[in-house]
């Protein structure tokens, strides 16, 4: 039914997908592979980024924009619910994500020593900072909550991640 409306409000394939960045190797190198998501945006969102970088609404190297003009009506739902997140559940399956969430490659060319720290684990679906600040901290808070899950993570805390994750799914709080 997501797919159909997707596709009703917007040409294109429901589906979403993009290179992003994995876990970092024991060599230091970092791993890439390709995300899925619901479609959120138009087809030419990923064109028209570039227009928009000047309203970027998170400082440092991520962007984030309250009114983003490529989001769809559907995708302004989907979004705020994380229901666009779901066909990440197949990037887990196949042993590419975890719970802490993964930068965009882009993102990572910005990345500081201490940021990329963030990459020490498996990429996820969802994650501390997701569940704790979810869209009102910058970048250096995003940074500073997923290396507080990495000293803290196990299987209690990724339990507690999972049912805040639940309660901000249908709340939609913090969401853009």
């Amino acid at each position: 039914v997501l797919a159909a409306l997707i596709c009703l409000e917007s040409e294109g394939s429901p589906f979403y997908s993009q290179i992003r960045v994995g876990q970092t190797r024991p060599d230091g190198s970092l791993t890439t592979f390709r995300m899925w998501k619901f479609r959120s945006m138009y087809r030419d969102a990923d064109e028209r980024l570039a227009e928009l970088k000047e309203q970027n609404e998170i400082a440092g190297a991520m962007f984030k924009m309250r009114e983003d003009p490529r989001v769809t009506k559907i995708g302004r739902f989907i979004r705020k619910h994380s229901i666009d997140e779901f066909p990440q559940f197949l990037n887990v399956f196949l042993g590419q994500m975890s719970v802490v969430g993964p930068p965009l490659p882009n993102e990572v060319a910005e990345y500081t020593e201490y940021d990329l720290q963030r990459l020490a684990v498996k990429p996820g679906i969802t994650g501390w900072w997701q569940v704790t600040d979810r869209n009102s901290t910058g970048f250096d808070g995003m940074v500073q909550r997923d290396l507080e899950y990495i000293a803290r993570r196990g299987i209690l805390t990724d339990l507690r991640i999972i049912a805040l994750t639940v309660i901000e799914v249908i709340t939609g709080k913090g969401a853009f």
